[in-house]
């Protein structure tokens, strides 16, 4: 037998066992795998009565792809194109392109968002597994873990998300790339794209995936993502320490962010914050935090903004007061509710540590409306606290 009759042999155990799954009958996939190959003399010339077989099962697509474990019609094409290149570049793997979103990163997907402003990105591929258990480590320097299961709109998904952040400069790409014969091979295709690029139809030179051809971005960001990100092969690996390690040691060769970044989808910009100048009240009153040391708990004294004191908390720790003291609605301001679990949490450090604690004055001065319709006692911080103590 010829080695052209084994590939089309094989192929046509691939189509068959695509043909007895009722889940294919009604997959993008499998239609569109037929289709591609009813086009090409080669394939029907031997195969062409077995493709109108298939033709006749289909039904009313219902998804673009399950991600089997096994994707026969995956297979079949790849082998299909061993007889003829030119299969490779037919058909596609048809999924809707998501709309980009505001904030990163713009596309959704499977993945785990640690840290903006951090260096490493880790590629999973099909071991979705390796996901929790590297985002778990907690690892300082590691920005975003997702997984890859296609080489062309999931490559080029992770091109659009990375892009939007400069500050990634190494992306490891590990995990299984392919669970038995799944067809696509996103981890190969990707370390391809970064060593070799694309060629004049946007297809990846010398990726095997099953179309890796990347047909929804231009060029200039193909370029940008393989300047930007130095792609780290360690496909196969599933040992999450291993990775942990990895991740840990390239993390200390942070070059800094990418310098020549495309602005243009940089989504979330980084933005220096003001000091407040005005302190406004809070028409709820303000509070005086107190660490009782005898009583080994924390005190929070309510008081009204004209001095009178109506409420007393205590608990032993810090978010047991101020959830409780936000349950009964004694805070209308945010940026109290920020100021209160601060010294809150200052106060329960200075417990625990037995270190002093004096309650810091809320940031600003205070309005001059509000500080003129108060008695000569207030503070600074704009409120009447008779123990010369600083509050909010």
């Amino acid at each position: 037998m010829s080695d052209k009759a084994k590939q089309l042999q094989l192929t046509e155990n691939e189509l068959r066992s695509a043909m007895a799954a009722k889940k294919c009958w009604r997959c993008g996939c499998f239609q569109d795998t037929v289709n591609t190959l009813k086009d090409f003399s080669a394939i029907t010339e031997t195969l062409g009565e077995l493709l109108s077989e298939a033709q006749n099962l289909f039904e009313t697509i219902r998804y673009d792809c399950l991600g089997c474990d096994v994707c026969w019609p995956a297979v079949a094409q790849n082998l299909a194109a061993e007889v003829d290149p030119a299969i490779a570049e037919g058909g596609h793997c048809a999924t809707q392109e998501p709309e980009s979103r505001d904030g990163w990163p713009p596309l959704p997907g499977d993945y785990q968002v640690l840290r903006f402003q951090a260096p490493v990105a880790v590629c999973t591929l099909n071991s979705d597994h390796l996901i929790d258990e590297i985002k778990n480590s907690q690892i300082e320097g590691l920005s975003i873990v997702g997984s890859l299961h296609t080489e062309n709109l999931g490559i080029e998904h992770l091109i659009r998300n990375v892009l939007a952040n400069p500050h990634i400069r190494y992306l490891i790409v590990c995990g299984e790339d392919t669970q038995k014969a799944i067809g696509h091979l996103p981890g190969q295709s990707l370390v391809a794209l970064s060593e070799h690029g694309v060629n004049e139809n946007m297809r990846i030179i010398e990726a095997k995936g099953k179309r890796p051809m990347l047909k929804n971005i231009p060029l200039e960001y193909v370029e940008s993502f393989r300047n930007q990100v130095q792609v780290i092969n360690q496909i196969g690996e599933v040992d999450a320490a291993l990775l942990q390690d990895l991740i840990i040691s390239t993390v200390s060769n942070d070059p800094g962010p990418f310098a020549d970044a495309l602005k243009e989808i940089i989504s979330v910009p980084v933005e220096q914050a003001d000091e407040p100048d005005r302190l406004k009240l809070d028409p709820a009153g303000y509070f005086v935090v107190i660490p009782d040391r005898a009583q080994q708990q924390l005190m929070v004294e309510h008081y009204s903004n004209k001095g009178v004191l109506n409420r007393i908390f205590t608990a032993g720790n810090a978010a047991a007061l101020y959830t409780h003291i936000i349950k009964l609605e004694l805070i209308s301001r945010l940026d109290h509710a920020a100021y209160l679990g601060r010294e809150l949490a200052r106060a329960e450090q200075a417990l625990l540590s037995d270190e002093n604690y004096i309650q810091d004055r809320a940031p600003g001065e205070l309005d001059e409306v509000a500080s003129n319709s108060q008695s000569q006692q207030s503070t600074a911080c704009g409120c009447n606290n008779k123990k010369g103590e600083s509050c909010n």
